[in-house]
């Protein structure tokens, strides 16, 4: 299958690893991606924040950037849930681009969606000693609703221990410019976090989004606890060789 990398903002300037994993993981499952080099960024920091006209020019250079694809993906659910979610709404009057605009997200996948639902797979081959936890990112498990398919993928890696996370389901903090806007709030939702993570007794948190990694690394970094954070791209692209 030829799949199209949306490579996504944060990934492309901060996190390239989980985006390099993501290709070579698709890669080692015998599939060929592709990099549209006119891509940028889809519009949700705009989008979320109130500035629905800047957005519209971005939507429509994503539009037309991955409308030749049949396939695409993305290693971020944030952003994959904006293409879904965000962008006919944003073409607004323009029937046409609209109809352009879910043509396309219903051909965006974010990378746990692709492997199970598309590509049906859940061993993809993996190794990885170590003892991890699973976050669920807010857009991920609300807005795209992906359910077990990451722990499902995790499970199938060797040597790895999944330790269940408690209250899971509970935001990081992170939100985009919420972090900003509110940040004692997000500190305090964040400490929460952290302390759940430390009571896994986990070597590694993973989850499908750079941006609450970021948040929930950083802490724990500040803390000097030892737990790193890393992309469940990078976990299923890894293997013994």
């Amino acid at each position: 299958m030829r799949i199209a990398l949306f490579v996504t903002c944060l990934a492309d300037t901060m996190f390239p690893a989980a985006a390099k994993a993501t290709v070579l993981l698709l890669e080692r499952l015998g599939h060929e991606v592709v990099f549209p080099e006119e891509q940028t960024c889809c519009g949700q920091m705009h989008i979320n924040t109130g500035y629905q006209k800047d957005a519209l020019p971005l939507v429509k250079r994503h539009v037309k950037t991955f409308e030749p694809y049949d396939v695409v993906v993305a290693p971020s659910g944030s952003c994959v849930g904006s293409v879904r979610h965000q962008h006919a709404m944003v073409a607004g009057a323009d029937a046409g681009l609209a109809a352009r605009a879910s043509a396309v997200a219903a051909r965006t996948y974010e990378l746990s969606e692709l492997l199970v639902d598309v590509l049906g797979v859940e061993d993809v081959g993996a190794y990885y000693p170590h003892r991890v936890t699973y976050h669920p990112t807010c857009h991920s498990l609300r807005v795209l609703r992906v359910g077990d398919k990451p722990v499902r993928l995790l499970r199938n890696v060797r040597g790895l221990d999944l330790v269940e996370l408690p209250a899971a389901e509970q935001c990081c903090g992170f939100g985009g410019t919420f972090s900003v806007k509110n940040a004692d709030t997000s500190t305090a939702m964040l400490a929460d976090k952290m302390r759940h993570v430390l009571d896994t007794g986990a070597d590694v948190c993973t989850a499908g989004d750079a941006s609450c990694l970021m948040h929930i690394g950083g802490g724990l970094s500040r803390l000097r606890t030892g737990v790193r954070t890393v992309h469940l791209a990078e976990i299923l692209a890894s293997t013994e060789a």
